[in-house]
């Protein structure tokens, strides 16, 4: 990953990368957190492959892009036809093809705005949670992650009751990746970085986007700290 989905933290892709291209190793990135909030530019590093999915840019779910360099080996993993240069076959999605061309575009020129704009928010939200409900804890790095993404541990809360008060305050929030929505399994991130604790079921990502306000952020903290308290507070 070049960038987590859980935390938000940033891994050293050029250095991953050209450690692979020494050793000769081909090196496949999944960008798809990244893209869009971070500069990611595949001519300054050297890996083979990069992953994307355009509903994270504001493309509509269901297309993204596989990135595969000029040489590098590739098998099919859907046969058919002869599109997409024989490494899928199936008829394309123009439509969707479309407005992942244009959101990427869109995405490319706001990258920097982003971080601008997105930060000082997220990190109002972090230090009013931190500040205001005792024993909180923040996971991840707290420098090299992306802009929008945090991911802190109310003890003694189990995660998923607090994230039903939150979805009735309106507060849209998760306890791990979109990838387990439906699994009963605690975070396996926070589980690797907090091992023995039972944080990795106690923790919740808060991620934001530049259409947020400050208001937002202070109805968010007050309805964490509502949440908290009828759940009987961290301990």
């Amino acid at each position: 990953m070049w960038a987590n989905n859980e935390t938000g933290v940033l891994f050293p892709v050029e250095e991953i990368a050209a450690l692979c291209k020494s050793r000769g190793l081909l090196f496949h990135c999944d960008a798809v957190q990244a893209v869009g909030k971070i500069p990611v530019d595949v001519k300054k590093v050297p890996l083979d492959y990069l992953a994307l999915t355009g509903h994270k840019i504001g493309a509509p779910k269901g297309v993204g892009a596989l990135f595969v360099r000029r040489k590098a080996p590739f098998t099919p993993f859907v046969y058919g036809g002869h599109q997409e240069r024989g490494r899928r076959g199936s008829t394309e999605s123009v439509p969707l093809i479309a407005s992942l061309d244009t959101a990427a575009n869109l995405a490319r020129k706001k990258t920097a705005s982003f971080d601008r704009d997105v930060r000082p928010l997220r990190d109002a939200l972090e230090q009013g949670i931190l500040t205001k409900i005792p024993h909180t804890e923040f996971n991840g790095h707290p420098v090299q992650r992306l802009a929008n993404t945090t991911n802190i541990t109310f003890p003694g809360i189990e995660s998923e009751a607090l994230l039903l008060l939150l979805d009735q305050a309106g507060i849209c929030a998760s306890s791990g990746s979109a990838c387990l929505a439906d699994s009963p399994d605690p975070s396996h991130v926070v589980a690797a970085m907090k091992p023995g604790s039972a944080a990795a079921r106690q923790c919740v990502r808060f991620s934001l986007g530049s259409g947020n306000t400050t208001a937002e952020i202070r109805d968010a903290i007050a309805a964490i700290q509502r949440s908290i308290a009828s759940l009987g507070g961290t301990r």
